[in-house]
């Protein structure tokens, strides 16, 4: 099978390398890439939104198979664009429709879709400019803490918790008439806030039929302790200790098979992977979020402890036999720490020489991220630079041998967090 993978970061580096370890793996293209795919194959100076060069590109490469690592060319509807073109439609695209892809793509969206499938969830409401007045009413008579959403797509950035009126009404006013996060903020979702311990909860579908993949969970502030501003991600362990049996069974009883079956039931077309983002309140799941894609940093500790052949997972799910597959993960536990730029998640300088960089083994691999390769040397490309993801018998042991890996490789202005899974270990 020849592969083209959309995408850059840490994920695409983590699901290019395990397509890359597959039999029925022929050509791997990634589109645009960083440093480290281009160790899993070659990369393609191309756009994940530049549809009309990807069906060129596909069509001269003889692709067999698209890969949307992130949610930018799925919710600009990439998956339609395939099948609405004769020459495109033979070409799996692992990923939902547009309107599948709304479940990211619209926070109101999402709420709505799961208000009709049961799903559990926060209480909520939406606002915009036309009803910008009652939304600062409805925010002056709801309880504290308020978590105000932008609706749309703000990389990872759009969330707000205030603990004040002043403070909410205030964001309130920035999201929706100073375009804080431009676009993605026109409307806003106003939900409860729900006190308890995070988790991502990752399935594989045909939109009939889905398997359960390891669980992770993600780090988010920038500073120790969960002190600091809101990222993209810090890092991420795999097994989370508090999903057990118990816990995984509600999860899929009363979040996962009522989704699926609801995009099912609403004749919502929906390949590849869903994100739950769920938080565990006194032993309960509620959705945070959905997500049409891997999480990133949490596909760096996934994919080390997923056992199957990605590739065979993608062809069942294309031809509808996903039903027939087992999921086998590695018992070991993995944890992966993030290298970030200096100034990250606000502005960071680019093109810092990396070095220390080990060889992979059995039981540890750095992920690119923001990286890029100029002659022999490796420079900073982005605000989250390395992942570094180590597995063994436990947490702890993953977390120490990751921190070793972090505080030998160097460039200027490196930081990241020594406490992942502090919770746990």
């Amino acid at each position: 099978m020849n592969i083209l993978l959309l995408g850059s970061g840490g994920r695409e580096h983590a699901l290019a390398l395990k397509m890359s370890q597959s039999p029925l793996c022929g050509q791997l293209f990634i589109a645009p890439g960083n440093a480290g795919t281009a160790q899993c194959g070659k990369n393609i100076n191309m756009g994940v939104s530049e549809f009309e060069k990807i069906k060129s590109f596909c069509l001269d490469n003889a692709i067999d198979l698209v890969m949307p690592g992130s949610e930018e060319a799925l919710v600009n509807g990439i998956y339609d664009f395939f099948k609405k073109d004769a020459a495109l439609q033979h070409i799996p695209v692992m990923g939902p429709s547009q309107e599948g892809a709304q479940l990211e793509g619209s926070k109101a969206y999402a709420k709505l879709f799961m208000e009709r499938n049961n799903i559990p969830t926060a209480g909520y409401r939406e606002f915009n400019v036309d009803n910008y007045e009652e939304g600062v009413a409805y925010i002056q008579q709801h309880s504290l803490p308020i978590v105000l959403k932008a609706d749309g797509l703000a990389a990872g950035k759009g969330v707000i918790i205030t603990s004040s009126y002043e403070e909410a009404v205030a964001e309130f006013q920035q999201m929706i008439k100073s375009a804080k996060f431009g676009e993605a903020s026109k409307t806003v979702v106003i939900e409860a806030f729900l006190s308890g311990i995070e988790l991502s909860v990752f399935a594989i579908t045909d939109g009939h039929s889905y398997k359960i993949l390891p669980e992770a969970k993600d780090y988010k502030r920038i500073g120790e302790g969960d002190q600091g501003l809101n990222t993209g991600g810090m890092g991420a362990v795999s097994p989370v200790p508090f999903a057990d049996p118990v816990f995984m069974k509600k999860v899929e009883d009363q979040v996962i098979r009522p989704t699926i079956a609801g995009l099912s039931k609403e004749g919502i077309v929906y390949n590849g992977f869903v994100f739950f983002g769920l938080i565990n309140v006194e032993g309960e799941p509620f959705v945070i979020e959905y997500n049409c894609r891997m999480g990133d940093p949490e596909t760096e500790v996934v994919m080390p402890r997923l056992k199957n052949d990605l590739l065979e997972l993608f062809n069942a799910v294309a031809s509808g036999q996903l039903n027939e597959q087992t999921i086998y993960a590695d018992e070991r536990a993995a944890a992966t720490v993030m290298l970030v730029s200096k100034g990250y998640p606000e502005a960071y300088e680019k093109n810092k020489v990396i070095s220390g960089i080990p060889a992979p083994t059995s039981d540890q691999i750095v992920f690119h991220a923001g990286t890029r390769q100029e002659g022999d040397e490796v420079l900073t490309n982005g605000g989250r630079v390395l992942s570094v993801t180590s597995l063994a018998a436990n947490l702890s042991m993953a977390l120490a041998h990751s921190v070793q890996t972090a505080e030998q490789i160097t460039f200027e202005g490196k930081g990241y967090r020594r406490d992942i899974g502090f919770e746990f270990v």
